[in-house]
């Protein structure tokens, strides 16, 4: 009989010394999962070691370099857009990932679909213990809360993006095939789900962020303890991505006005964004703080960002914005300093066409900088974004020049010129036209590098065409389908998941291409 294999050891994760899917179902070698979580204090412990583990790398048995945790996924799925590009191919670490080069990994455990699904059920299942001990765990009920609250938002936060990475996008494949859910902790012989549907998915991760929102509201955890933690305003966030996603843009709106209402919580010029390295400038909601001990060096999102580091990936393998999107930028626009323009010749480091200096890190001695994971910026986009499908064409505006008239001196007059509507060009080159087409366009120049660009491809119903006159990727994928529904843009399951569980068979398998 087959078992569950996705059971993770707390403390393993608390000390991170593995990422082993071998693990021990006891939180450590001598103490119960009970003693663990004996209090709001025990648990907040292991709330932390779930936070490290979003940033460290070695969630596969090889390729540590290009598996470090969410921002890895970030920029995993940025770049297998049309906005950005590698301008050499390196070890090959994400160059696969941009050529959509990546199904033909599913059955080892060194590819994209083991790492992501490891490391996203292993913050499940962690979250599980937390959640599972809610009503048991001793300490003061608003501490309690707090913990309990945090956890519930690990696991929608978890579930939305493998929700994403492993069927496409919600609306109009709701029926199709989900990913398995577990609620409650994994023991020694647990069984394997089943897929279920997205559309369960989904009630399962609205469920979590709602009741997260509800604790954190009633709790200390309404206001953050520390950049890492998720606290009321980030929950509202995470919210607000779901929301956009399913198309639920009236909650989409206010979850992200609510977010917006954090303390203290206000937008930055470029100039004070500096090199988006510090997750605790005013500007940022959530981030992971990066200390000289915790440095994962090679395997990191800076070291794959910063070409002027040298020895680091990023000075063999650089990250560059397409021409196509740099064009589109006006020449007022403070975000031009994010990157080189077209230069007579490329040379070392950054002085290459395009390549990105928006991301830099604070110390290349220690190889730190800190990771930003939710920011003031996207929370007015959303906005901006879901009343403007709602026809609330005004407050659309008004929300949109909050950030326009920040990054840009002639914003205000170019708004002018767009049209009342929420229709948006196919062409996501062509020039601007709709109000629509402003807001999408604000999306992409201000979120590059950080949100993954295939989630709005997908969801707006939107392919792309990198063989465009002057483009200057490295690989146009003109063979390839990159239609918004194309089979490249999500993950076959790992062969390790239908070979451990007993409720998934290879016919529940995704579409692999090789």
């Amino acid at each position: 009989m087959k078992k569950i294999l996705y059971i993770f050891s707390l403390v393993g994760l608390f000390t991170l010394n593995s990422c082993s899917d071998d693990l021990n179902t006891e939180p450590t070698n001598k103490v119960s999962g009970s003693v663990t979580m004996a209090d709001a204090s025990s648990a907040e412990a292991a709330l932390n070691g779930i936070y490290r583990a979003m940033y460290v790398s070695g969630w596969s048995t090889n390729w540590a370099s290009e598996n470090f945790g969410q921002t890895s996924i970030n920029l995993l799925a940025d770049l297998m857009g049309e906005d950005h590009l590698m301008l050499e191919q390196g070890q090959g670490w994400f160059y696969e990932d941009y050529r959509l080069n990546v199904h033909g990994d599913y059955t080892g455990k060194n590819g994209r679909s083991y790492s992501i699904w490891n490391f996203y059920y292993t913050l499940v299942s962690n979250a599980n213990y937390i959640i599972g001990a809610e009503n048991t765990m001793g300490g003061a009920p608003d501490a309690v809360k707090n913990v309990v609250g945090q956890a519930y938002a690990i696991r929608a936060f978890s579930y939305y993006y493998l929700a994403q990475l492993f069927q496409q996008t919600y609306v109009g494949n709701e029926q199709k095939p989900g990913i398995p859910l577990y609620n409650e902790p994994t023991v020694a012989g647990s069984i394997g789900k089943s897929r279920g549907t997205l559309a369960e998915v989904y009630t399962q991760i609205n469920a979590d962020i709602n009741q997260a929102i509800s604790l954190l509201q009633e709790s200390s955890g309404k206001e953050q303890k520390h950049p890492s933690h998720i606290d009321y305003y980030v929950a509202n966030g995470i919210k607000a991505r779901i929301a956009l996603t399913q198309h639920e843009y009236a909650t989409a709106a206010s979850a992200a006005d609510e977010a917006l209402k954090r303390p203290n919580l206000k937008l930055l010029s470029v100039k004070d964004l500096g090199g988006n390295n510090n997750s605790k400038s005013a500007n940022v909601l959530w981030g992971y703080e990066i200390i000289a001990d915790q440095s994962t060096a090679f395997a990191s999102f800076f070291s794959n960002m910063d070409a002027d580091v040298e020895g680091k990936y990023a000075s063999k393998a650089r990250q560059c914005i397409s021409s196509g999107l740099y064009k589109l930028i006006p020449s007022t626009d403070d975000r031009l300093a994010w990157w080189r323009g077209k230069l007579s010749e490329n040379g070392s480091g950054s002085n290459a066409s395009y390549c990105q200096i928006k991301f830099k890190m604070i110390d290349p001695k220690t190889s730190t900088g800190d990771y930003l994971v939710m920011r003031a910026e996207e929370m007015v986009l959303i906005k901006a974004e879901a009343l403007c499908h709602q026809e609330q064409y005004t407050q659309a505006r008004q929300a949109i020049s909050i950030l326009g008239n920040l990054r840009d001196k002639e914003f205000v007059e170019r708004l002018a010129t767009r049209t009342d509507n929420k229709s948006y060009n196919m062409d996501t080159n062509a020039p601007l036209q709709t109000l629509m087409d402003e807001i999408l366009f604000q999306r992409r120049v201000e979120l590059w590098g950080e949100s993954g660009r295939i989630f709005d491809l997908q969801r707006l119903g939107l392919g792309y065409n990198r063989t465009y006159a002057d483009s200057n990727h490295t690989q146009k994928v003109a063979t390839k389908n990159t239609n918004a529904a194309s089979d490249l843009f999500i993950l076959p399951l790992p062969q390790s998941e239908i070979d451990g569980n007993e409720n998934i068979n290879p016919a529940d398998q995704n579409p692999v291409v090789q």
